[in-house]
């Protein structure tokens, strides 16, 4: 009597924790269950950093006006081109492009850019070491409390849940403070700067970016929802 071919055993999946695999890859990020004490407790780790901040906030604030200011003067030089060329299709005499004055604009921008980027550099490297220092000082006492639990903890636990908060937490939390505040303080003086200029440029026209920004705003996000809703029914 045959007997039909035992199956073999599936693989068991991978502890969980939290909700999610062990080391917390292959999952979207989860949110804070507490955002506001947990931003908090960082700000109390960044408290000692005060003074490199403030240097940081102004490099940025600094690098973002040569930044913006550099198109505005690139327009000086690109109106006194078109005026130039004017005057010549109208025959003046002795009219033309004076590359005399357009090559110091341009001397003038290089210089500009290079302080820029000096300065974004600046703040770059200041904030990286901000947050070497305060991902050190969670390690130190990470370890510290390791030491200080009971056997039992560590029995009670997989060991990829404990070295998830001992690294990549720490390592998660390194980046954000390296890469997204910069990207996130660059872009908020951006912002400010470009307005600003704009402003001075017409105050109708920004205005009128103002008011249509929102209006597109909602525009493409019905958009991406309904493409969103077609591709779902399509499948």
């Amino acid at each position: 009597m045959s007997t039909a071919p035992s199956t073999p055993p599936r693989s068991a999946p991978p502890p969980l924790f939290g909700g999610r695999p062990m080391g917390g890859l292959g999952v979207p990020t989860q949110k804070a269950k507490d955002f506001k004490g947990t931003a908090t407790r960082l700000l109390g780790y960044l408290r000692p950093h005060r003074a490199a901040l403030v240097v940081v906030v102004l490099a940025g604030a600094i690098g973002t006006v040569f930044s913006v200011v550099g198109p505005r003067i690139l327009g000086l030089a690109t109106t006194r081109i078109f005026e130039g060329y004017l005057a010549r299709a109208a025959g003046t005499p002795g009219a033309g492009i004076d590359f005399e004055y357009i090559g110091r604009i341009l001397t003038t921008l290089v210089a500009l850019y290079i302080i820029g980027n000096c300065f974004q550099y600046l703040m770059q490297y200041l904030m990286a070491g901000i947050a070497q220092r305060t991902v050190y000082a969670m390690r130190r006492e990470v370890e510290a409390k390791f030491d200080r639990l009971p056997l039992r903890f560590f029995d009670g636990r997989t060991h990829g849940e404990i070295m998830s908060r001992a690294v990549n937490d720490l390592d998660s939390i390194s980046g954000t403070l390296q890469q997204t505040l910069t990207e996130l303080l660059t872009s908020a003086l951006t912002l400010i700067g470009v307005t600003v200029m704009m402003l001075t440029i017409s105050w109708i026209l920004t205005l009128v970016t103002v008011l249509t920004l929102p209006l597109s705003i909602v525009v493409v996000a019905r958009i991406a929802k309904r493409s969103t809703k077609r591709k779902r029914n399509s499948r």
